[in-house]
């Protein structure tokens, strides 16, 4: 089932997005004892995570029930601005009684290859073979890709691994991510895309182009998109 939700801001997408997870966390762990959740990088989810590193909805959610992954991450140290991990410890994870062993972080200063070795190995061990995740958080950037799933890669492809290196010819770099079998797992899969600048990739995912975004599609569990009016400009769900 695929939900698309229009919000009126990026402030009140935010809103959004903190209650879902909130929500989200509560139900799974009092269904299976846990929430494990991979969260996404970059500046749309960032004011949400402050907003449930802060009251009321901070005290909503048994932190030491929470199993906390990354959909993808640059290949740098974890101190560095690009990574996506310093951005969640500093807006979320610092602000939060959450023990440091349910924090798993991909080793983005290891050799790429070694480094995805290393985040399957964590996934099999937290989640075990046939572990869902409870929620995994996307984003959107303007050519469509999604977590470090760009277009006309051969990630896309891969059918057998769950987190994997991937060279971006158009970047010039590494990236370590989840790959699709591992996203349409997951019981919920929730975008968020906020701005104009990605009101085209928007449209285009929406008209049924296949761009990496357009490939998300859980086979037994729920899509949701959180987009703010700018990233909804000119589009109307069929």
């Amino acid at each position: 089932m695929t939900q698309f939700l229009v919000c009126r801001d990026a402030d009140r997408l935010a809103l959004a997005a903190a209650d879902l997870f909130a929500k989200l966390a509560r139900d799974a762990i009092a269904q299976r004892q846990r929430f494990a959740v991979a969260l996404a990088g970059g500046s749309t989810p960032r004011p949400a995570y402050g907003l449930l590193a802060e009251e009321p909805l901070s005290g909503r959610i048994d932190w030491p029930r929470v199993e906390v992954f990354w959909g993808d991450e640059r290949c740098v140290p974890p101190s560095h601005p690009d990574s996506n991990y310093r951005m969640t410890r500093r807006a979320l994870l610092d602000r939060v009684p959450i023990p440091g062993g349910n924090v798993h972080r991909v080793r983005g200063e290891l050799p790429p290859e070694e480094a995805a070795a290393h985040y399957r190995l964590e996934l099999q061990m937290v989640m075990g073979g046939g572990g869902r995740f409870d929620l995994i958080l996307l984003g959107m950037g303007t050519d469509g890709h999604t977590a470090s799933l760009f277009p006309e890669t051969a990630v896309l492809n891969d059918e057998e691994c769950s987190f994997v290196a991937v060279y971006v010819e158009r970047m010039g770099s590494w990236r370590l991510t989840l790959t699709l079998p591992t996203i349409n797992a997951a019981r919920h899969v929730v975008f968020l895309v906020s701005g104009e600048s990605k009101a085209e990739a928007l449209a285009r995912v929406w008209s049924g182009e296949r761009l990496p975004a357009a490939l998300v599609q859980p086979a037994e569990g729920e899509l949701m998109w959180l987009v703010d009016r700018d990233a909804a400009a000119g589009l109307v769900p069929g």
